[in-house]
């Protein structure tokens, strides 16, 4: 049946789950991909960025002239500007020359006001992550915006409900585990409580850049995968929102996403190709006749540079 959207944001959600078939072991179990690429900015964040600002309009924070300030890596800020777009909020951004050129030409195209900090040699640090933090800070106070503060919002967790949701049906039930890169924390701990919920058995798995492995108790480092490892423990991060904890090294997230372009035609974001690579360990370690879901973060048209100087 032919259904026309009321608008953009009635499109968020409901992407497609996909099966590995050639990047996975011969005796592994199968990989399931939810393609949240198809969302309207192509990321995840589409979910987070409506939920938050819904729940500002709801009580108040937001609205009557006032606008939305954030730090991001580029993901959120797209969506938000996307949101804002809509919704007619102006948005001032604070990100970094570290992050994907691509997603920083997107927010301003949407309408947003950027802040770009110097990095170190466009690699994501603790230090980098905290400047940003502050920077936003400055701006709110200033200009009275409204400030999700995405590391610290408890509020955008219930946007992955849906998502957990989506995933345990699509599957028909079957998931025996569930994979997912560190950045927020929201969507590992949104998707896991729900599958948790359906199942007892599943295992959920944070993924985190082994230069950076703070989570599992190692030093901060410098790392090239955008969005995720902030290079602290995050205020969202909780020890039991996980049964494992896997690193993968930028290298072997970068290889994973040219292989998923090259083998399965998938174009995705170098954070979708550590969530592969630490799906792939836990579909050799649970084997054949198992079901592990991750996710596709977004497209890989938002690194086209990135990925482009590997070739």
């Amino acid at each position: 049946m032919n259904e026309i959207s009321e608008d953009i944001l009635h499109c968020i959600g409901n992407t497609p789950l996909v099966p590995l078939r050639h990047v996975t072991p011969a005796n592994g179990a199968r990989i399931l991909l939810k393609l949240e690429s198809q969302n309207p900015t192509g990321s995840m964040k589409d979910r987070m960025a409506l939920k938050v600002i819904e729940a500002a309009e709801a009580d108040g924070r937001l609205g009557g002239g006032n606008g939305v300030v954030e730090y991001t890596a580029g993901s959120t800020g797209v969506s938000l500007a996307l949101v804002c777009a809509v919704r007619n909020y102006r948005l001032d951004i604070v990100t970094s020359d570290a992050f994907a050129r691509e997603k920083l030409d997107h927010m301003a195209i949407l309408g947003a006001k950027l802040r770009v900090l110097k990095s170190d040699d466009g690699r994501m640090t603790a230090r980098l992550t905290r400047d940003m933090i502050e920077a936003a800070r400055v701006i709110t106070e200033e200009t009275g915006a409204f400030w999700p503060d995405q590391l610290g919002n408890e509020e955008q967790i219930p946007a992955y409900y849906r998502m957990g949701e989506e995933i345990w049906e699509q599957s028909g039930g079957e998931v025996d585990g569930f994979v997912q890169m560190v950045g927020s924390g929201a969507s590992l701990r949104g998707v896991g409580h729900v599958l948790r919920k359906k199942s007892k058995q599943v295992r959920i798995v944070a993924v985190e850049p082994a230069e950076s492995a703070v989570l599992s108790g190692g030093e901060a480092g410098a790392h090239r995968i955008d969005g995720v490892g902030a290079g602290f423990v995050v205020p969202l991060w909780r020890k039991d929102a996980a049964d494992d904890i896997e690193p993968v090294s930028t290298e072997e997230a970068i290889a994973m996403t040219l292989r998923l372009a090259r083998e399965e035609g998938i174009f995705a974001g170098t954070s979708t190709g550590g969530n592969v690579v630490a799906a792939l360990r836990l579909a050799e370690r649970l084997g054949p006749g198992a079901t592990i879901t991750t996710i596709m973060c977004d497209t890989g048209m938002k690194y086209l540079r990135t990925l482009g100087e590997r070739l």
